[in-house]
């Protein structure tokens, strides 16, 4: 009955091209990267706090309020983290919209479903974080479940970009595609302890000296060295895919992929040696949490790449773009 009245209303609507929906789904991605970014300058600006209650920012107030405890940068620094929240609600909205209104298949609208209900569910978190005072392991949480829209975000934008009568078709063997899986999830353990770090380190969110910010009380070293060393475990696998991809002459295009997520890893450790080195400057830990998402980001990419959904043939005798791929990829 919900899903009759919903696909009644969505059928008013002007019917978006294909190039539309690409375009709407670029602006989610864009939009869950961004909240990463700006998650992160809330953090080293201590504005955590900017905004104690939610989901207003004051008692009786959405928007920001003079108050002498709380200085107006940060009230302004985390006002625009909420703000920029809902681009991704607004953007979250519309890729169903339009993937509904063009009658995709199933996969696709699931994907754009998982925009606004993970959006609801970093809602949540997000509340929680505020009313727990910034507790490390909230943030952790925080910020891992927005890498885990990033990685949602780019599937979604392959997905739409698919042809819907189309059928998958594995480009590399399948232990490759296992390799690569083990490369991501070393990838998920690296950014876990990253967040550790984070919630050892200097950077509380908050400054306030009446109730401290609670720590993670482990040895920052410690932590430090455990996230290096898995980042040399997701680097390693990243070579060891390489020379695979190599070995079965998979397509530039993959390859061209896997080099991209290779050469921000080696970014990323440049970065990251460079914070240990100088005391975690504000600056660096902003452009290592963009590092993160473009990590998060080219591996997803990377990933679809290699079992993509190919317009199936029409034409008798025509070859399908599955032959004409693998003829491609052995070439």
């Amino acid at each position: 009955m919900i899903s009759r009245g919903f696909n009644r209303l969505v059928g008013v609507l002007p019917l978006p091209s294909l190039r539309v929906q690409v375009i709407i789904a670029w602006l989610v991605l864009i939009s869950q990267a961004g909240i990463c970014v700006t998650g992160s300058i809330v953090r080293v600006t201590s504005s955590g706090l900017g905004c104690p209650t939610w989901p207003q920012c004051f008692p009786g107030s959405f928007t920001p309020t003079p108050h002498e405890a709380v200085p107006g940068i940060h009230q302004a620094v985390e006002f625009g983290n909420r703000m920029l929240s809902l681009l991704v609600v607004v953007t979250a909205i519309l890729i169903v919209l339009a993937v509904t209104r063009a009658g995709r298949r199933t996969e696709v609208k699931v994907y754009a479903w998982l925009m606004p209900a993970s959006t609801v569910v970093q809602a949540v978190v997000g509340g929680i974080t505020v009313k727990t005072g910034l507790v490390w392991w909230t943030v952790s949480i925080h910020m891992l479940l927005s890498l885990a829209m990033v990685w949602l975000s780019v599937m979604l934008l392959e997905k739409v970009r698919e042809p819907d009568d189309g059928t998958y078709v594995a480009l590399v063997p399948a232990p490759l595609r296992w390799l690569t899986a083990l490369s991501a999830l070393a990838m998920a353990g690296t950014a876990i302890a990253g967040t550790m770090v984070t919630g050892a380190g200097p950077h509380a969110g908050d400054q306030n000296v009446d109730k401290p910010v609670p720590r993670l009380r482990v040895e920052i070293v410690t932590l430090v060295h455990l996230h290096a060393d898995l980042l040399i475990a997701y680097l390693s696998l990243l070579v060891a895919l390489g020379f695979a991809l190599w070995a079965v002459h998979a397509s530039a295009r993959i390859r061209t992929r896997l080099y991209v997520v290779i050469v921000i890893v080696i970014a990323q450790a440049a970065v990251g040696i460079a914070q240990y080195a100088l005391h975690v400057p504000s600056q660096l830990v902003v452009l290592h949490v963009l590092g993160a998402t473009a990590c998060v980001a080219a591996t997803a990419a990377l990933w679809v790449s290699l079992r993509p959904r190919l317009e199936s043939p029409h034409v008798q005798g025509t070859p399908s773009a599955e032959q004409t791929l693998r003829e491609q990829t052995l070439a």
